[in-house]
């Protein structure tokens, strides 16, 4: 299972239910690693998408606490256990997690890869945050892009993978 998420220098990457900055190097990014695939995230990630409705061109998994949400063309979850037996169907390199906060939280152990764009900037008003991959045990900077800019801000693609033991 891979996550995909955009943070900035304090590892924010929302604000208000939504996301810090739209910066299209990122959604050109995310629509390259994603389509095709399975996407994971939680309820109040989908009710940011146009519409309220799922991802195209991807197999859209919610997970939420919300026994009584439904979602058309949307499979629905209700727990981390529920979620793991649904995807066994799915090679697990096609799995994205693609938030929000808790959804990220929750499913982190789970992961072995992460791709993060890295905003170089601060937002001051962020509300939601992911770990920070520089500093957590067990992961590491695997490969970084070359830094971009767009609509003022620097970025880079960041791939952080979860380190095998015994293999440093």
């Amino acid at each position: 299972m891979k996550m995909i998420a955009s943070a900035d220098n304090n590892w924010a990457i929302g604000y208000d239910g939504g996301l810090l900055a739209h910066v299209p190097g990122d959604m050109r990014f995310f629509r390259e690693k994603t389509t095709g695939n399975v996407v994971i995230l939680g309820r109040k990630t989908l009710e940011t998408f146009p519409g309220g409705k799922p991802l195209k061109d991807r197999e859209n998994i919610i997970l939420t606490s919300d026994k009584n949400f439904s979602a058309e063309g949307a499979a629905v979850v209700h727990s981390v256990d529920e979620l793991l037996e649904y995807v066994k169907k799915y090679d697990n390199d096609s799995l994205y997690v693609i938030g929000g906060a808790r959804v990220y939280a929750e499913l982190l152990d789970y992961c072995d890869t992460a791709y993060i764009t890295r905003f170089y900037t601060s937002f001051d008003n962020a509300d939601a945050f992911i770990e920070n991959f520089d500093a957590l045990e067990g992961w590491k900077l695997e490969k970084q892009s070359a830094i971009m800019e767009e609509k003022g801000i620097k970025y880079s693609f960041c791939t952080y993978v979860k380190v095998k033991e015994g293999n440093n």
